[in-house]
């Protein structure tokens, strides 16, 4: 019994620096958001109770609000599969081991380290404008192309898009991950069958990898949404809220209109949304992502 005593205070002291760090700076901050979120309040003064009125202003009388969703929503739709796509294609590429596929696959995994950097918001935001490299390199080939890329509302957001694609690496290794595991067997037997390379990879790599898929697909979700450093830093929401990203908003009004209680609302309702998306997805999953152990 004193041995069993002596485990399990161990195990306390082993997991308490996790314990901490969870109460002090995840569940307490999340807890004190949620009861601003019913508050008005600015940081300098004391909070003031005001109900739902964060909530109800928020649907119904801030029309920069929907315009904010509809953007972010917008990014996400169009980069996640984006860059769920470029990371399976690279993936497919560096599966097969050579001298060189450990290099291959860190250069490649480099942008998912660097990509929300300050450093490469600034890099991306001088390659689109309108004497950066991305004209330079158009007029070099013929193409006469002054276009101010982060200058025009339909543009900008794709400026935006093509960083999140670039950002495929963690994606990427997961796949490759999947793409390992598949049996060799199961491609010795299409290829008795006649099966092609197309065949092959839609009857046998695609449904075999979709638990990746899965995986991948809440994962860039998730971050698609929370994005900020990219339009907060290349384009500052701008050109007329076109890249004004929902997580940019809920800190403009926290910080700079100086509206804590209504950017807490915003947060909440945020996990909400990302909730219920997450719900959806997992109960859906059933009808297209195949698990091996269970048939």
């Amino acid at each position: 019994m004193r041995i069993l005593n002596k485990e399990k205070v161990a195990g306390y002291v082993f997991i308490l620096p996790f314990l901490i760090g969870f109460f002090a700076f995840l569940a307490l901050p999340m807890a004190l958001s949620f009861g601003f979120s019913f508050t008005r309040y600015n940081i300098l003064e004391s909070p003031v109770w005001i109900g739902l009125e964060n909530y109800v202003t928020m649907l119904t009388q801030d029309s920069k609000f929907w315009k904010v969703l509809g953007v972010t929503l917008y990014y996400v739709v169009f980069s996640v599969p984006l860059r769920l796509i470029m990371a399976l294609a690279v993936a497919l590429l560096l599966v097969k081991n050579t001298k060189l596929s450990g290099l291959y696959r860190a250069l490649y995994y480099l942008p998912s380290i660097m990509g929300s950097s300050v450093a490469v918001a600034i890099l991306w935001k001088r390659m689109f404008a309108s004497d950066g490299v991305i004209n330079t390199l158009l007029q070099s080939i013929g193409i006469p192309c002054e276009i101010s890329w982060l200058g025009r509302s339909d543009t900008a957001i794709w400026v935006l898009i093509l960083l999140a694609v670039w950002q495929f690496g963690s994606s990427m290794l997961i796949f490759l991950s999947g793409l390992k595991q598949i049996p060799v067997n199961l491609y010795e037997a299409a290829i008795l069958d006649g099966a092609n390379a197309v065949q092959k990879f839609f009857r046998i790599t695609l449904p075999m990898l979709t638990p990746s898929i899965f995986f991948n697909l809440i994962n860039q979700l998730i971050t698609g949404f929370m994005t900020f450093t990219q339009s907060y830093i290349i384009t500052q929401g701008g050109p007329r809220d076109s890249t004004r990203f929902y997580a940019v908003y809920m800190y403009q009004n926290s910080f700079t209109y100086n509206k804590l209680g209504y950017g807490c609302a915003m947060a909440w309702f945020m996990i909400l949304l990302i909730g219920l998306v997450t719900l959806i997805l997992f109960k859906t999953q059933k009808r297209w992502v195949y698990y091996e152990s269970e048939g």
